[in-house]
């Protein structure tokens, strides 16, 4: 978790609650449950939130591996089977190169387990950014917060740890 009060990764009630963590040859892993407050169609997942998710697993793959702030400048999402209510996507993502400020980002979701069936792909492109990206374009009030929270000098915050 990056920030506590992140929609994708933190610890909000309505959230995604997704979890993160770097594996074997530099993938991210990460494990997104659908619950009945992410349904589009009844009893499915709804498919912008299935981006959502995907959007904050290829962050983190980059805020992980790379270590430097970045924003999403586009994703693609394809949906390959459908993502039942109660089910748990095992997303695993990877980066696919740098290119100056531009980094490239892909990733599989797999049904029930990580070897299952592939419901959604992903690819995404992200651009580095500096922190004044944030404090120019941010609520200066949950900048704030974020600081407080983590307790460390303003040079020092982690945008993407």
């Amino acid at each position: 978790m990056h920030y506590e009060e992140c929609f994708g990764c933190g610890e909000l009630d309505s959230g995604l609650h997704l979890k993160s963590t770097v594996g074997e040859q530099a993938h991210v892993h990460s494990q997104f449950t659908v619950t009945e407050a992410h349904q589009g169609a009844p009893g499915l997942a709804h498919g912008g939130l299935l981006a959502c998710a995907f959007d904050e697993a290829l962050g983190a793959t980059v805020g992980n591996l790379l270590r430097k702030p970045a924003v999403t400048g586009k994703l693609e999402t394809d949906f390959v089977r459908p993502v039942p209510v109660g089910s748990t996507l095992f997303i695993t993502a990877r980066l696919d190169g740098v290119a100056g400020r531009k980094i490239y980002a892909s990733a599989e979701g797999h049904l029930g387990a990580e070897d299952g069936p592939v419901a959604v792909r992903a690819r995404a492109l992200f651009v580095e950014v500096g922190f004044e990206h944030f404090t120019t374009h941010g609520d200066p009030n949950a900048l704030d917060k974020f600081r407080r929270t983590h307790d460390r000098p303003r040079g020092d915050w982690d945008i993407n740890p």
